[in-house]
């Protein structure tokens, strides 16, 4: 008997079903609006670090060393066999990194953002962040773009352009007398834009 005729018969998958490497995908759930299905979770540093290590097209090798909180967004997967939901981006908090702001107790900073591209995570994220940070007491939460980035993810969460040229020397962005100071780009050094929440 033919080797064919010996594999057990499937049944066809369902219309909009496929397979990726062996693994069964189906058409990824969509909110009302079209976009993907979101969700923010909790965060550990460990988890933040890794994804920020992975994917931020500048912070890849400095990570933060230590942080007050972190937030997730996972979005609905279309692994039929595998996880439901996978982190697509977070989000990091702690204290300013501008030596002249940490004065404020209740004065925060959105230290990273970082997505996989995934549409509307990063206004999520910094909706979240800010909607929890206000809930904390905390009176201001600043966060820093470059000007090339936009903001509309900030507009969006509800931020106001502060000042549109935040930046300085290098040395400026680092704490405390004998800290090593991490390298920094020219393209991280003067003209940073900063935001209010």
């Amino acid at each position: 008997m033919p080797a064919e005729l010996m594999q057990p018969k499937r049944d066809p998958l369902p219309a909009g079903v496929g397979q990726l490497d062996g693994r069964v995908m189906a058409p990824a759930p969509k909110r009302a609006d079209g976009g993907p299905l979101l969700r923010v979770v909790p965060c550990s540093l460990r988890e933040a670090q890794a994804f920020v290590a992975r994917l931020h097209r500048h912070h890849k090798d400095q990570p933060l060393p230590g942080h007050k909180m972190s937030l997730g967004v996972e979005a609905k997967t279309r692994l039929l066999d595998g996880p439901e939901w996978a982190l697509v981006g977070v989000a990091m908090i702690g204290n300013p990194s501008a030596p002249a702001l940490q004065r404020d107790r209740r004065l925060v900073e959105i230290r990273r953002v970082c997505t996989d591209g995934t549409p509307n995570a990063c206004s999520m994220l910094y909706g979240a962040a800010r909607r929890a940070l206000l809930a904390m007491g905390y009176d201001t939460i600043i966060t820093y773009t470059l000007p090339e980035e936009g903001g509309a993810s900030l507009r969006a969460a509800g931020f106001v352009l502060d000042k549109a040229d935040a930046g300085g020397a290098s040395a400026d962005w680092h704490n405390r007398a004998g800290r090593r100071a991490l390298p920094v780009g020219t393209d991280l050094v003067g003209g940073k834009w900063r935001w209010l929440g």
